[in-house]
């Protein structure tokens, strides 16, 4: 019985250590997620959010690419639309967040590539990087 524990303990947590290998370095189609949903509004998504503000692509982005564990995934403030990864501290958990300049409006969808809901976290890091906008740092 004891041998039997053991086994289904080591097996769960090679089951969970190559899942959490696999969340680090799976592959990134991208795009899949340099997009914008069809309809544009402000609202909080089961597993991300969407939000409509005033401001300017190139002004975000800088708050943007200073947030620990972010990178550029694809786009630029010259096309007019970027699309970050922000991966979360412990297991690595990608989320895509894309940005688009529409006529002095800042249009952003950000979204978890795992699992059905984000627990806020898109909603958030969203509204903080606004508010750090309109304050200027």
């Amino acid at each position: 019985m004891k041998r039997l524990m053991l086994t289904a303990f080591v097996l769960v947590i090679l089951t969970l250590g190559g899942f959490a290998v696999w969340v680090r370095v799976a592959p990134t189609d991208v795009t899949r997620w340099h997009q914008m949903p069809e309809t544009i509004q402000t609202s909080d998504l089961a597993n991300g959010a969407i939000r409509v503000a005033e401001g300017e692509l190139a002004a975000l982005d800088q708050f943007v690419r200073a947030t620990p564990r972010t990178i550029v995934l694809t786009g630029s403030v010259s096309d007019g639309m970027i699309t970050y990864e922000t991966r979360s501290t412990v297991f690595g958990f990608p989320d895509y967040t894309t940005v688009r300049q529409t006529e002095g409006q800042l249009e952003i969808f950000g979204r978890a590539r795992y699992g059905l809901k984000d627990l806020g976290v898109n909603a958030a890091r969203i509204d903080g990087w606004l508010r750090a906008m309109r304050q200027g740092g």
